[in-house]
């Protein structure tokens, strides 16, 4: 049995009749930037026939990392390479084709993107022809009839490419894989001896769970022998021909294979004729002409012709055998084809030019619907908050929601923010507010459109637009409102939370599908679209219960446990020692929240322990539309007049990267939320005891929300009462300093948080997706709307001046707001005041990063 050697590479290169490049293979792996002890270099002799082996065994025999196996018979690439990978000991195998030179960072930059994920099965590098000036391979791509192919070959290598993301597969003239993964999955398919082996190996990868990565710093250089000519470009015609419907066979679902083989050895018969230039109608009766050669029992054909009846004929052959491989592949699967399909590329990609086969193929297409099994819904994905680095709750949401969506349909994610955050799962836009004609875009590709906070007020076409509409509830904004603009003065607060309440109606009035966060949300959901006539005949005649109007589908966590990777806050934040009990506050600090009281319990408990330090995790908010609260400058303040501040309690004034969070969270003994009791918290939904359940830490939290509630009943930690000095301090102290209590804490919280995963909270909306469909009730929208006169009646009362300002200034951005706000400074101030509001404008827009 061999041993693997972990941290080892074992690179495996293939000689047939290539002795010479063979040789500076070696030569040129041996002076790549990785240490000598960690590599392996693996040649397959694989049945050259001539002198190869010996030729290899005086040139490599005293090459300590050099191993050299010797194949009586050609084995072709696949049962070469499986023959090395058997052979090798390394923890990862790579595959180098013997006219290839690596580039000196190949391993290193090759190995490196294995630490993004442990489902990342394999890495495919970067091929570039031998000067470094053309691509040979940046980006796979796979037909629905089975056929590979290389996109963007010998254009130049511009830095267009030069990005990570997932594909479906990787070249086998540069691979890289984890080797117990290719060895239990069975390596190349030797049944396909060359030709999209590779192609085979990522389908089934993708298949099987696990994701190929394309590694743009990982780089080969090809020669390109063009070797196939010498034994017939016919051969090579026949291998392709056969080992796509092979493939085709093995890997395809049972709906897609009974759409999709039928057509593809239609469109092979087609490709054949074409190929060979035939006349397929001259065999018709109606053009027999009786000369003497139509008696002849043998006519001159094309070996390219033949070469795809043979493949047919094999493929036939093959069958038995074929049908052991599918059963074994379709039996591993975890994959459905809709989702592997969005890494095929162009799927529809002709790959012959000729106009004869390409009537074929169109006719092909549409007499079969060979685009049904891969069709995918297109879903647009709106949000208001900034998309960066650093994501507060709902950008967050959003993110994990596009993630989720993408695997069974194509996502656009789009925000009227900041959008400097990239994904290779789906398309991240920004469209400016006002812009009409960039949301018109996106709108019209769009088959269900899912949005948060005020999309809808924002965009005119979104108003307009009579697509599948999911909205967000998670957030009851206008419920929040009540608390935010309190601060704002009470002409402004009753304006805030009335202009929220009317954006709240438009929504539950116009949308298909709602999500909330919890039970108690979902309750008071259907009473406020009970109030805006949406729990009506139609709906309940379709689901009594209203679930298929509205799903829980709370925030989530990473099913994947985090990682520490770096020093966060222990021996890094002045004041904060490696064995001080730190309690994390995990997010922003916003005026429903109690930290003063938090702040006096940590005063109560920093009398019998020194070493209680209290982290709040953020100050400034990643949203620029965000401002700080007055709750912010309170808790300062108290914590400052009871000397705590730096010593027993610190604030991280900026806002912590969402990739960088669980190392403040792994270096915490345990987390902490306190909010006062009022009707905000009654119905909120604390995404940050999700994160504190994710780095499995004992929680301390007030009681009467969601989570309060929950951390109560399943004994996750300590649920007190809000504005209880002692209580909090006593259950503080029991978290941090009572072994027995945090071990039982800790034990619950990973009972508990299996519950919570962004695949388990999504599920509602995944499965809407699958299937999505428009409300009941909306086709009698229009009728109903006059009936009712547009939902809610809000009553009209006199407004004062400043009332009438905020109602202008909330109201949607555009001309007609501008229009509107310049009438009224110049009726309430005259041209004075109207002068100085247009000159701060500008220079507010002059230096704004964003307002351009």
């Amino acid at each position: 049995m061999t041993v693997t050697t972990t941290g080892t590479v074992s690179v495996v290169i293939i000689n047939f009749r290539g002795t010479d490049d063979t040789l500076e293979c070696v030569a040129r792996l041996n002076e790549v930037d990785w240490p000598a002890r960690q590599l392996e270099i693996v040649v397959v002799e694989n049945g050259s026939g001539d002198d190869s082996a010996t030729r290899l065994r005086a040139a490599l025999g005293d090459q300590a990392n050099v191993k050299l196996v010797v194949s009586d018979e050609n084995l072709g690439f696949t049962g070469g390479s499986n023959l090395g990978a058997r052979t090798a000991t390394g923890e990862f195998v790579a595959f180098l084709n013997n006219d290839a030179k690596p580039d000196p960072q190949w391993i290193r930059e090759g190995l490196a993107a294995f630490a993004a994920s442990p489902r990342i099965g394999a890495v495919a590098s970067k091929v570039l022809d031998w000067d470094g000036t053309a691509i040979d391979f940046v980006e796979a791509g796979l037909t629905w009839f089975g056929m590979g192919y290389k996109n963007h070959t010998t254009e130049p290598d511009d830095g267009r490419f030069d990005r990570e993301k997932d594909i479906l597969f990787g070249t086998g003239s540069a691979l890289f894989v984890r080797r117990a993964l290719f060895l239990e999955i069975g390596g190349f398919d030797e049944d396909l001896f060359m030709f999209y082996d590779d192609v085979d190996l990522g389908w089934r990868l993708n298949l099987y769970g696990y994701r190929v990565r394309f590694a743009p710093n990982s780089i080969v250089y090809h020669k390109h022998h063009g070797s196939m000519k010498s034994f017939g470009e016919y051969r090579e015609m026949y291998l392709l021909e056969r080992n796509a419907l092979h493939m085709l066979y093995k890997n395809l679902d049972d709906a897609s294979l009974g759409t999709i083989l039928p057509a593809a050895l239609a469109l092979l018969a087609r490709r054949a004729v074409a190929k060979g230039e035939l006349d397929s109608e001259s065999y018709d009766l109606r053009r027999f002409t009786g000369a003497p050669d139509e008696h002849e029992p043998t006519t001159p054909v094309s070996k390219d012709t033949v070469a795809g009846l043979f493949a047919v004929d094999q493929f036939v052959a093959d069958l038995p055998k074929l049908r052991q491989s599918r059963a074994e592949v379709q039996s591993r699967r975890v994959k459905t084809d809709k989702e592997v399909f969005r890494l095929f590329g162009n799927i529809f990609h002709p790959l012959f030019g000729n106009d004869y086969y390409l009537e074929g193929f169109t006719a092909i297409q549409d007499a079969f619907q060979v685009n049904r099994p891969m069709m995918r819904k297109r879903v647009l994905i709106i949000t208001g908050d900034a998309l960066g680095e650093k994501m507060a709750g709902p950008g967050m949401r959003a993110w994990k929601i596009a993630e989720a969506l993408s695997e069974h349909n194509d996502v656009r994610l789009v925000t009227w923010n900041v959008a400097n955050r990239a994904s290779d799962q789906f398309e991240v836009h920004r469209v400016r507010l006002q812009d009409e004609r960039a949301m018109k875009v996106h709108e019209e590709w769009a088959d269900v459109i899912f949005f948060q906070g005020f999309a809808l007020r924002h965009f005119l076409t979104l108003q307009a637009s009579n697509k599948i509409m999911v909205v967000d509830l998670y957030d009851p904004m206008h419920l929040e409102q009540l608390e935010q603009g309190r601060e704002m003065g009470d002409a402004a607060w009753r304006n805030q939370v009335l202009v929220t309440t009317e954006v709240v109606n438009e929504q539950l009035q116009r949308g298909d599908f709602f999500l909330c966060a919890s039970e108690r949300q979902r309750l008071f959901w259907i009473g406020q679209l009970a109030a805006v006539g949406r729990v009506n005949p139609d709906t309940y005649a379709q689901d009594e219960n209203l679930k298929s109007l509205i799903a829980i589908a709370p925030f989530g966590m990473d099913s994947t446990p985090p990682q520490h990777t770096r020093k966060a806050i222990r021996g890094v934040v002045p004041g904060i020692g490696e064995d001080d009990k730190v309690v994390i506050w995990g997010g922003g600090i916003y005026n429903w929240f109690d930290t003063p009281t938090l702040v006096e319990a940590v005063a109560k408990v920093a009398e019998r322990h020194d070493d209680i330090r209290l982290f709040f995790l953020g100050v400034a908010h990643p949203n620029p539309d965000v401002p700080e609260m007055a709750i912010v400058a309170k808790t300062r303040e108290i914590s400052e007049k009871l000397g705590l501040t730096n010593k027993h309690v610190f604030f991280n004034e900026q806002w912590v990267a969402l990739d960088d969070r669980q190392n403040y969270l792994l270096e915490a003994d345990a987390g902490v939320s306190t909010h006062f009791a009022h009707v905000e918290t009654t119905f909120s939904f604390r995404t940050r005891i999700l994160d504190y359940m994710w780095a499995n830490l004992p929680i301390v939290t007030t009681e009467g929300d969601s989570f309060g509630d929950l951390v109560a009943a399943e004994g996750m930690g300590v649920s007190v009462p809000e504005r209880d000095v002692d209580a909090l301090a006593d259950a503080l102290e029991a978290m941090l300093y009572d072994e027995a209590a945090i071990a039982e804490a800790r034990a619950q919280v990973a009972r508990v948080r299996a519950d919570f995963t962004w695949e388990k909270a999504l599920a509602p909306l995944i499965e809407f997706a699958h299937d999505p469909y428009p409300a009941p009730d909306r086709a009698n929208a229009a009728v109903e709307r006059e009936r009712t006169g547009g939902g809610v009646v809000i009553p009209q009362i006199g407004k004062s001046r400043e009332q009438r300002f905020h109602e202008i200034a909330n109201s949607r951005h555009g001309l007609r707001r501008d229009v509107m706000l310049a009438r009224h400074y110049l009726t309430d101030g005259g041209v004075q005041e109207l002068a100085g509001k247009v000159r701060n404008r500008v220079s507010t827009m002059r230096a704004s990063k964003y307002g351009r």
